[in-house]
């Protein structure tokens, strides 16, 4: 009986990750099934609210609201997946490295990981973006600098594990090659871990980059995306136009919590002292 529980919970936990993918890849590729002529400028429709024929209403300038949203949390999931990976990427490298790479490498990348754990995220983010000049470029070049501190630790702390372990030291004496142990010992032990951090970066990462496009300091106001979305809405807030905001900021906590669920359902599969019970 138990052993059925046990299947049970995990054939649930494996649905919730296929149609939480599902639901995200028809959002990413949301150009392909949603009329993208419903964005273009129709004053006959301004100001209608939500209905059968417009699902999340038209702003302003007569633009369907529930074709904006779904192309904007497509650019910024494209936006999000980009900026984790390359977060991703330094943290494993930075993570390695300062356990493989002797005391001083070790002392220099945990100063550092130190160093931009002290600063928030988002101030950190804008500091960098500004700098790029704003933009897809300078977006994702600050998710990807500022998001890798905490994974880099982890990172470093696993490998630390490993290199003590019994084979490790065997492999060693066996006359096997530092690369080759990193390889065939290290690297797949930290897959699974840098799998679970990257779909855990995600979420801080769209979530960001739609804070400091809402600033006016990320994407080009030119570009359907969440946080442009949002911060043109809040000037029509006080005419009882609340579908401009709701709908929008809704589908963006929706995105956020669905990958944030991905992300958990992984790591009760993937972690061996959770996956059983």
């Amino acid at each position: 009986m138990k052993t059925n529980l046990s299947m049970n919970r995990r054939q649930r936990t494996l649905w919730t990750i296929v149609l939480g993918f599902l639901l995200l890849m028809a959002i990413l590729f949301s150009k392909t099934w949603v009329n993208t002529g419903n964005i273009l400028t129709n004053l006959e429709t301004r100001n209608v609210a939500p209905s059968f024929e417009h699902l999340f209403g038209t702003d302003w300038l007569g633009r369907d609201m529930f074709t904006r949203t779904m192309l904007g949390l497509s650019l910024s999931i494209k936006v999000g997946l980009l900026g984790a990976f390359g977060s991703t990427a330094i943290a494993l490298i930075l993570g390695m490295a300062a356990a493989t790479m002797g005391k001083v490498a070790d002392q220099f990348i945990s100063w550092l990981i130190d160093l931009f754990l002290s600063v928030p995220h988002l101030v950190a983010l804008i500091l960098i973006s500004f700098t790029l000049g704003g933009g897809y470029k300078g977006v994702i070049v600050g998710i990807m600098a500022t998001h890798w501190p905490s994974l880099a630790r982890v990172v470093r702390a696993e490998v630390m594990q490993v290199r003590s372990a019994e084979y490790v030291k065997v492999s060693r004496r066996l006359g096997k090659s530092n690369g080759w142990i990193a390889a065939h010992h290290i690297f797949p032990h930290l897959l699974p871990q840098v799998l679970i951090g990257f779909m855990l970066l995600f979420p801080h990462a769209i979530l960001h980059e739609a804070a400091i496009t809402f600033l006016g300091l990320g994407l080009s106001p030119h570009e359907p995306a969440i946080g442009i979305i949002l911060s043109e809405s809040m000037k029509y807030l006080s005419s009882g136009l609340w579908w401009l905001a709701f709908f929008p900021g809704l589908s963006l906590l929706i995105v956020v919590r669905v990958f944030d669920k991905i992300g958990g359902s992984l790591r009760l599969l993937i972690d061996p002292t959770k996956a059983h019970l």
